[in-house]
């Protein structure tokens, strides 16, 4: 999350916590559009020289674990986005106390490409980057072109907290993962974190006398009587369905293993062919043909969606952590909001009741020429404490990829039951990679020419597997493009 200016017609608007998530991590991977044509030119270059005066290594402490010089400068380059600027601010207070000879240069853009392109190109980048926003770096080419420094050393390091734990054991998970391509190094650390799911209001569905469904067909019944109340069961961003996947992906997950999803995500032949697919894509349907989604769905968008449903139209809608903020001036003061994770088909599912979707945004880095990587790296192993993350929650109402920081928190009703969607998950999150290594793919041709056909009548789930299973297809045999694979 942090763009305020990201334009993409689902973020469109007044910017709100968290929505920015799916953009970032698309740039991230150098897999959309950004103002970077001459960065790319430029790092094929390598970037120059520059690193002659690197900082010298410090002495290596329990309270000093990555060696700080604790005198030299760090210099850190925030976003400034949607989540303002003062939760950095805090930490770096907490780093010029842990360092009080050592001088920070903190500073906060919005237009992070252009401001840092030329650095990148001397040799002479910041040691810290929030690396987010329009003009967000293109990470691939960053990664490809060895311009990122490798955050195995933070992730390895003590945790600010308890020495006894690593860094990485401190982390959500998916956070490690998220910043590796092809390998065990990892080059990002997305600081923020985004809960995906079934979104409703626990007042509507009180209303009803119902509990959230937890098979397909106690779905089915509620949406039934939703329905003679006047009410729809769905909704959703029709002219934006890949907003779909953040429900139907988990549940393929559930229904058919998290080894569903990783074939699918490797572009493996016949993927989108297995049961498990198949069976949750008729689930889907079904919502259809019974008339349990709202009428006009199809025609709206991301917004018109979320308002219908915040007036009470429909009752269920998938959606992200952020569509709290970016609704809240239509969502009223008693809607009581709740998100869930997806709903199966039955008890034979693989995965358990609570197999929810949640990923990290909000995408940090270290460059590889920075003159103080300990310090850039220490930053970061400060924002990653319990102290700071809970600064974080308390302050832009989000989770950060540190597992806690909530505790003394009064959480809004969206945060809160984020958290317990979590929690009830524990180590069933799910995170599907499609979004972020083949965009173009997931949006235009699964999204909308494959499930938007589909929940609108058009395709049957069999004619929409067999387009999105050729589409597929042919992204496997596309050489322009990067090919990706979990490891």
């Amino acid at each position: 999350m942090g763009s305020t200016s990201a334009q993409n017609p689902e973020y469109n608007g007044s910017a709100r916590v968290g929505r920015r998530d799916l953009i970032k991590r698309s740039a991230a991977l150098g897999l959309i559009s950004v103002p970077t044509m001459s960065f790319l030119s430029a790092c094929a270059s390598g970037g120059g020289g520059g690193n002659g005066d690197k900082a010298k290594e410090g002495k290596k402490t329990a309270k000093n674990p990555l060696a700080v010089n604790d005198t030299a400068q760090m210099e850190f380059v925030l976003f400034d986005g949607g989540f303002g600027k003062e939760y950095a601010e805090d930490a770096v207070k907490i780093y010029e106390k842990n360092f009080p000879e050592a001088t920070v240069k903190f500073s906060a853009t919005q237009k992070i490409q252009s401001t840092l392109q030329p650095r990148f190109n001397q040799g002479t980048p910041p040691d810290l980057i929030d690396n987010s926003g329009a003009e967000q770096m293109d990470m691939g080419v960053l990664v490809g072109k060895d311009q990122l420094a490798d955050l195995t050393p933070l992730l390895d390091a003590p945790s600010y907290d308890d020495p006894s734990k690593k860094v990485r054991d401190t982390l959500r998970p998916g956070i490690v993962e998220m910043g590796q391509f092809d390998g065990e190094k990892v080059w990002i650390l997305y600081y923020a974190y985004t809960v995906y799911g079934v979104w409703y209001s626990q007042k509507a569905l009180d209303s009803l006398d119902e509990q959230y469904p937890e098979t397909w067909d106690q779905m089915l019944a509620v949406c039934a009587k939703a329905k003679k109340k006047g009410m729809a069961g769905w909704t959703y961003a029709g002219k934006y369905p890949y907003y779909l996947p953040f429900s139907l992906y988990p549940m393929i997950g559930k229904v058919g293993g998290v080894e569903v999803l990783d074939a699918i995500d490797n572009l493996e032949p016949n993927a989108w062919k297995h049961p498990a697919v198949k069976a949750c894509f008729e689930a889907y349907y079904e919502l259809y043909k019974k008339g349990y989604v709202l009428k006009g769905t199809p025609g709206l968008d991301h917004i018109q969606s979320q308002t219908a449903w915040a007036q009470g139209k429909a009752l269920f809608i998938p959606n992200g952590s952020w569509v709290e903020n970016e609704s809240a001036n239509v969502i009223p003061k008693d809607f009581d909001l709740a998100v869930s994770a997806p709903t199966g088909i039955d008890s034979s599912d693989k995965m358990p009741f609570g197999t929810i979707w949640a990923s990290g945004g909000e995408p940090f880095i270290v460059p590889a020429k920075a003159k103080n990587t300990a310090g850039g790296m220490e930053q970061l192993r400060i924002m990653l404490s319990e102290a700071s993350s809970r600064n974080f929650t308390g302050k832009v109402k989000s989770l950060t990829a540190y597992n806690g920081g909530t505790d003394g928190i009064t959480l809004t009703p969206g945060l809160k039951s984020g958290v317990a969607a979590l929690d009830k998950a524990g180590q069933n999150v799910v995170n599907p990679r499609l979004q972020d290594w083949y965009v173009q793919l997931q949006k235009e041709k699964i999204g909308v020419s494959g499930l938007g056909e589909m929940m609108a009548g058009r395709l049957t789930p069999a004619e929409a597997i067999k387009k999105i299973q050729g589409f597929a297809d042919e992204a496997a045999k596309d050489t322009s493009i990067k090919h990706y694979k979990h490891q």
